[in-house]
């Protein structure tokens, strides 16, 4: 049995970039790499042709297991489901210049969330992180064709929907500064220009913090909905303060209820209008960002209601 007290080493942001990838949860992806560790160290180190491959095939399949159960899960969580919205995109994305490479958008890993566990699985492994697809169909237990065709597959529906949100970063700024602003400022005509006509909003409160239950679909629909929030939260004398900062390597803005992080918003942009609103409240997923978001100053605030 191995004794490292450093086992993963320089391999853990890669390894954990893929299981998060894979989840769309910070902590499960903590969760499986734990694991994946202790299945390593009780493993002959003989029979260990190549450790790079062997652990990315156990984190991998502890993945696919972990998603048996986490889409039974979602069919019973409250509300909208999104990922654990993370800091550290540049930590869980492979050095390489790959055109996925550091994309970790919430846009991204919905559609990925969309896929079936095989071909987001051979997906990543191929297409992310460059593994030949010998090593994909280890992991996967398929054959190497299979494993070509599941990744295709994934590929075409990644590309349709990275057409409606890739924009250039300058733009996607600017859309959220003006976005932030109209919010700030209760505009409900400017958020509507603001975004595309079959926008959808979706908030993910998890049960455990007020958020809307069903997708919210139509510019119309959402900027009053966003207006309410601010109003609603006005009446019962609570005072929001935001900022910016990279969340999942985008711009994106963190509300603050005084010194609690209440909820992050990230968008998704053609780089003309807002084609998708996501708000974060469970505070189960905001829980590892709220001590890191304490660092930002007040100074930095971008907007207060």
């Amino acid at each position: 049995m191995r004794e490292e007290s450093d086992p993963l080493g320089a391999r853990r942001g890669r390894l954990l970039g893929l299981a998060y990838r894979m989840l769309g949860s910070r902590a499960d992806a903590e969760d499986i790499l734990q694991e994946a560790w202790l299945r390593y160290a009780q493993t002959d180190p003989a029979q260990v042709e190549n450790e790079d491959a062997f652990l990315v095939r156990i984190v991998t399949r502890l993945c696919l297991d972990q998603l048996k159960s986490a889409r039974a899960k979602r069919e019973v969580y409250v509300g909208p489901w999104l990922p654990e919205p993370v800091f550290d995109a540049d930590m869980l994305s492979p050095s390489k210049a790959l055109e996925l490479a550091d994309d970790l958008s919430f846009a991204l890993l919905l559609t990925l969330e969309r896929l079936s566990p095989s071909e987001r699985a051979a997906f990543l492994l191929h297409d992310v992180f460059e593994a030949p697809f010998s090593e994909v169909a280890a992991a996967l237990g398929k054959s190497e064709a299979a494993c070509r065709r599941l990744a295709a597959r994934a590929r075409k529906s990644v590309r349709a929907a990275r057409s409606k949100y890739a924009a250039p970063r300058e733009k996607h700024e600017a859309l959220l500064a003006s976005f932030a602003a109209a919010i700030a400022q209760g505009d409900e005509d400017r958020l509507r220009d603001l975004l595309a006509a079959d926008a959808v909003a979706l908030s993910d409160g998890g049960g455990l913090k007020a958020a809307a239950l069903n997708p919210i679909s139509g510019a119309d629909r959402i900027a009053r909905f966003l207006v309410g929030i601010r109003r609603k939260a006005k009446t019962r004398g609570v005072k929001f303060r935001h900022a910016f900062a990279r969340v999942n390597g985008e711009p994106a803005i963190l509300q603050f209820s005084g010194d609690l992080l209440d909820a992050t918003i990230s968008i998704a942009t053609d780089g003309a209008r807002i084609s998708a609103v996501y708000l974060v409240r469970n505070p189960e997923k905001l829980s590892a960002l709220t001590k890191e978001s304490r660092a930002i100053p007040a100074s930095r605030a971008s907007f207060r209601d």
